[in-house]
Parts: C-alpha cells; structure tokens; sequence
C-alpha cells in the first residue's frame, strides 16, 4: 500500500515525465515550423530571382528583336536594289549582238571603269 507522500511522489514524477515528453514534443513542433519557414523563403527567394531572370530574357529577347528587324529592313531594301539591277541588266541589248562572249566581256569592262571612278 502506497502512503500519502508516496503517491505525492509518484503523481509528481508522473507529472514531470508528462511536461518532459510534451516539452520535446514543443520543442520538435518549434523547430520543424521555423525549418518549413526557412524552406519557404527559400523557395521564394528562388522564385522571385527566376522571375527576375526571365524579365532579363524577355527584354534581351525584346532588343535582339528590334535589331532583327532593322536588319531585316537593310537586307530587304538591299535585295529591292539588286532586283532592279538584275532587271537592268537582262533589259539591256548585248553590247555586241550575236557574240554573247564579247557582251559579256564589254559590260564588265563597262562595270569596271565604274567602280574605278570615285
């Protein structure tokens, strides 16, 4: 049989093994929040530098868009000028007719007193 201070006793320890196991359940509770808190800043952090990184893109993407373009209006207008030099030249007569040869030989003679006149 158990005496009155015994079972004071025994309550007692009950007690402190009770508030010991709930303290490090607390204390388990406590540090895996602040781990998933962490892990969650991270995961913003990362996402707010990849929103950050695609804005870049999507800006240079804009830039090399616009210089396309540009180059694009020089290679049209450059193919414009060499079709209308294609269509002067085959709308020409030869030069010498009956001798595709020696045409062919006075237009560039022709094409190079061009070029060396400034």
């Amino acid at each position: 049989m158990m005496t009155g201070p015994q079972a004071l006793g025994l309550a007692l320890a009950v007690s402190v093994a009770a508030n010991g196991a709930l303290g490090a359940a607390w204390l388990h509770a406590r540090d895996a929040a602040t781990r998933t808190m962490g892990e969650r800043d991270s995961a913003r952090a990362d996402a707010s530098a990849c929103s950050d990184g695609v804005a870049d893109l999507r800006e240079l993407a804009d830039e090399r868009g616009r210089r396309a373009k540009a180059a694009q209006a020089t290679a049209a207008e450059r193919r414009r000028q060499q079709e209308a030099m294609a269509q002067l030249i085959l709308s020409t007569p030869p030069a010498v007719p009956g001798d595709v040869c020696a045409s062919a030989q006075a237009r560039v003679d022709s094409w190079m007193r061009g070029r060396a006149e400034p």
